[in-house]
């Protein structure tokens, strides 16, 4: 089942993409994907609705990010064993995690802005997980079973303020705009194997990251189960899996986003993100 958000920011709708691609409206079930409406039991009983018996929503709507108010947007660094070869670091022994802030999240199709200040702006096509149960401790072999489903995520850092303003990484990740998730989040029966995905991003017309999942160094089954070991997981929680090489700070020279290019950011079976690179003008 593909969930989505749509309608203006600040005032979407929860929706679901029937088999003839139509959006069915679904605010007469759900009052939102946020917390507990995109827990496991919730989702098993939209995927028992009928959506043809459901509204459709007329003409092509702005559509949201797919899951709304996060209680919180956890990222995996240096996850992909080629993209920490590009980028000079040792591989890591544990999971690397720091955080978005959910302020960042954007909608699969709507202007990135490159912030005030930005000198380093970049590009990171990802693998999104949300999580869809109240979890702690789950083991391995059980944590997929505590995905409600997957998306995907551009996870937009500004590498100046990540790496040379201080240790702490979410100062350069957090940047409204930051954080396109969807256009869909695909439940997880969709996704047999989340290691087996192809992901992209192509900037301006040229591809840049073309890899799979199969690079992860930390699986989402590794991932899920360590985190759930340090702290609470949240139905809602998204988690960005991390992001394969072809990142701009890794080019020789390096390459930045700048005003008017366009990315186009896809996983497979996941839908794909359009968005265009504009300015700060406030």
């Amino acid at each position: 089942m593909k969930l989505l958000r749509y309608g203006p920011k600040g005032a979407e709708k929860p929706g679901a993409l029937d088999a003839g691609g139509v959006i069915r409206d679904l605010s007469g079930v759900s009052a939102d994907f946020e917390g507990d409406a995109v827990s496991c039991e919730m989702i098993a009983k939209l995927k028992g609705l009928d959506l043809s018996s459901l509204p459709a929503v007329e003409g092509e709507p702005r559509i949201g990010s797919c899951v709304a108010r996060a209680p919180n947007f956890f990222c995996i660094g240096l996850n992909y064993a080629r993209h920490a070869a590009e980028t000079g670091a040792t591989p890591p022994t544990e999971p690397i995690i720091f955080a978005k802030a959910t302020s960042a999240l954007s909608g699969p199709f709507d202007d990135v802005i490159i912030p005030k200040g930005s000198t380093k702006p970049d590009w990171e096509t990802e693998l999104g997980v949300v999580i869809g149960a109240h979890v702690e401790h789950v083991s391995e072999a059980d944590a997929l079973s505590v995905v409600a489903g997957y998306c995907v995520i551009n996870d937009v850092s500004e590498r100046c303020w990540q790496l040379e303003r201080g240790p702490t990484w979410m100062k350069g990740k957090s940047a409204p705009t930051f954080g396109p998730t969807g256009p869909w989040l695909v439940t997880a029966d969709e996704v047999p194997d989340p290691q087996a995905l192809e992901l992209y991003l192509e900037l301006s017309g040229g591809m840049v990251q073309k890899s799979t999942t199969a690079d992860m160094i930390f699986s989402v089954r590794q991932i899920v189960s360590y985190m759930s070991s340090l702290f609470a997981l949240q139905p809602g929680d998204i988690i960005a899996t991390g992001t394969p090489e072809g990142v701009g700070m890794g080019m020789k020279p390096q390459r930045w986003l700048k005003p008017g290019d366009v990315m186009r950011t896809g996983v497979e079976g996941l839908g794909e993100q359009k968005t265009k690179v504009v300015a700060y003008s406030g």
